[in-house]
């Protein structure tokens, strides 16, 4: 099983950019596709990005693609969300998620093992 802890939130304007950090442990973290979900208040939990186990796929939803990217560092355990260009409706609490699915998944239930999030605002 994979432990998370995310880290690297805060309170930017808008336009900068935060890189967050989940810091895995377990001896399965190098064989698990990982995800970022985030969720504002009032909202669903919604995918933002994935990240197969070896770091040659991705995918991303459509309102962050060419601002964020994921990548992931095995050796280090951890996989990271680089944001760039930060919108106010980028606001919310950030998880990172990992699942035992190989395939690309977006639907939050599809993760079994989940962060306990950083709060990231984007001030206008």
């Amino acid at each position: 099983q994979v432990q998370l802890v995310e880290s690297g939130g805060g309170l930017v304007q808008a336009g900068a950019s935060l890189r967050l950090s989940c810091a895995a442990s377990g001896r399965t973290f190098s064989t698990s596709r990982m995800g970022w979900f985030r969720q504002a208040p009032g909202k669903e939990r919604e995918f933002v990005a994935t990240i197969s186990w070896s770091g040659d796929s991705t995918f991303y939803t459509d309102s962050v693609k060419g601002r964020f990217t994921i990548s992931r560092d095995n050796d280090q355990s951890t996989v990271y969300l680089q944001m760039n260009s930060l919108k106010p409706d980028d606001t919310a609490v950030y998880y990172c998620a990992a699942t035992h699915f190989f395939f690309r998944k977006i639907d939050p239930r599809e993760y079994d093992t989940w962060g306990q999030g950083t709060q990231v605002t984007v001030s206008s």
